[in-house]
């Protein structure tokens, strides 16, 4: 529970969008609370290692670096609250937070609640969830130790998830749905340099099959229209990701995908309202821009809740 009730500043999500718009906010000395379904984190909490964020020229454990942020964060007071928020009235001067157990309410707030993998909808994915299927190698990698298993998907994450996994596994074959690859140069060099891994370009999964374990998967080449079954022990999916938002539908301004709408200075179209890190609309999705848009996000609160309290 909340110490308090009544906040100038919510931040809904604890991921690097949410930590900083929290260290930025409480040296404002706005008083602060940020509310997250889970300890933390987000997707950065599990990355395995990161590489493109500055000031670690050898590069840093995604959880490592979400740990620095929060005792950043901690150290300047922010308050945290572990809980679900089920809705939202954000209508009017005061905003009304509501989670399983509490009702908050704030001057300015901040939805950074980021995204959750997306499914691929075939016969099999739900049958195998947590029994071979995985949305993250960084959690369940060690339990695929000598075993082939399959990513689907060769974006960013995807490759990089791979790279983790060598570590453990016997083999990884890749399927990606376009014609190429679409990750950063460097991963597909890394990864093109590893004996273990084959690539099924311009395919898509149809199915999982099995009995009581994952067995084999059906590919099919979207040129040729050909099927086949290839074995294996384990799917890793990285399909894209999903916004965080169903809590905010008819609330405020979404996209068609439902990533929240705003403006560069992370303003949604209600007064007060601000988004921040992967949840917004926005070309680039990384720890970097998550962090940038949180502290715009608070700077802008601050600016706000300033001006409620002058008049």
């Amino acid at each position: 529970m909340a110490s308090k009730k009544d906040f100038d500043l919510i931040i809904i999500g604890g991921g690097p969008a949410g930590l900083t718009a929290g260290i930025y906010a409480t040296r404002a000395r706005l008083k602060t609370l940020l509310i997250g379904k889970l300890v933390p984190g987000g997707q950065a909490a599990s990355t395995e290692w990161v590489e493109n964020y500055p000031g670690f020229p050898e590069g840093i454990k995604g959880p490592e670096l979400i740990e620095k942020m929060k005792k950043q964060a901690d150290r300047f007071g922010l308050e945290t609250l572990i809980e679900e928020v089920v809705s939202v009235e954000l209508q009017g001067e005061t905003k009304v937070i509501k989670t399983n157990n509490d009702q908050l309410s704030c001057k300015a707030l901040i939805i950074a609640t980021g995204t959750e993998p997306k499914k691929l909808n075939i016969p099999g994915e739900d049958k195998f969830k947590g029994r071979g299927v995985s949305y993250c190698a960084t959690c369940d990698g060690p339990f695929f130790r000598d075993k082939d298993v399959a990513i689907i998907g060769c974006g960013n994450s995807g490759l990089q998830e791979g790279i983790f996994l060598l570590k453990f596994v016997k083999s990884i074959s890749f399927v990606e749905f376009l014609p190429r690859m679409t990750a950063e140069k460097i991963l597909q060099e890394r990864i093109q340099k590893e004996k273990n891994t084959k690539f099924f370009l311009n395919h898509m999964a149809t199915s999982i099959n099995g009995e009581n374990k994952i067995e084999s998967i059906t590919v099919k080449n979207r040129e040729t229209g050909k099927e086949e079954n290839i074995p294996f022990q384990g799917i890793f999916i990285y399909v894209g990701l999903i916004p965080n938002t169903k809590f905010l539908e008819g609330k405020l301004e979404l996209d068609k995908y439902g990533f929240v709408v705003t403006n560069e200075n992370t303003e949604t179209n209600i007064p007060g309202v601000y988004a921040a890190g992967d949840v917004r609309h926005k070309i680039l999705q990384q720890i970097t821009t998550a962090t940038s848009d949180g502290s715009i996000a608070a700077f802008m609160a601050e600016r706000y809740v300033e001006k409620i309290k002058e008049n």
